[in-house]
Order: C-alpha cells, then structure tokens, then sequence
C-alpha cells in the first residue's frame, strides 16, 4: 500500500510503541525500541526514556517531541508495520 498521508491518528500502544492510522486506511504500528536501536543523536537520547517517549503529539502531520524531534507522516508509515485496515 502506498503513502498517502495520514489521519493524525496516534495511540499509545505499549512503553516504545504507536499506532498510527492512516488517510488511505491502513493502520501501522512503529516500534520505537527498533527505532531507537539504530539511532543515536542528542535528539533521541531523551526518548530513550518510556515517560519522555510518552509525552508524543502530532502537529503539522509529524510527530513531535518536546525537544523538537519531528518524524514525519511518510516516514512513519514506512518505518510502521501494517495492522487491519480501518473499518
């Protein structure tokens, strides 16, 4: 399935994981452990923390942390795996 932009749907799944819906249907879950793993940066090291994971938000169709960390829609639903489609 191919990017179409998204819902700005997330929910809390478990400590360093999201569910996201997206605007064609489909509905991904990212592991942010995974994420993390293969990453490092002054920007990524609070989130290494499950309480900083948490305080995520959506804006501007990114999700962003406090200290300015921003993942964008399209590379969310690359990096996500694929769940049911919405109903």
């Amino acid at each position: 399935m191919r990017w179409q932009g998204w819902r700005r749907s997330l929910e809390q799944a478990e400590d360093f994981e999201l569910v996201l819906s997206f605007s064609n249907g489909a509905r991904g879950r990212f592991d942010g452990a995974a994420y993390l793993g293969t990453r490092h940066g002054p920007l990524l090291e609070p989130l290494r923390q499950a309480g900083y994971f948490r305080r995520c938000f959506v804006e501007a169709g990114a999700v962003c942390w406090p200290n300015g960390l921003e993942l964008s829609g399209a590379r969310l639903f690359e990096l996500s795996q694929p769940l049911s489609l919405a109903a």
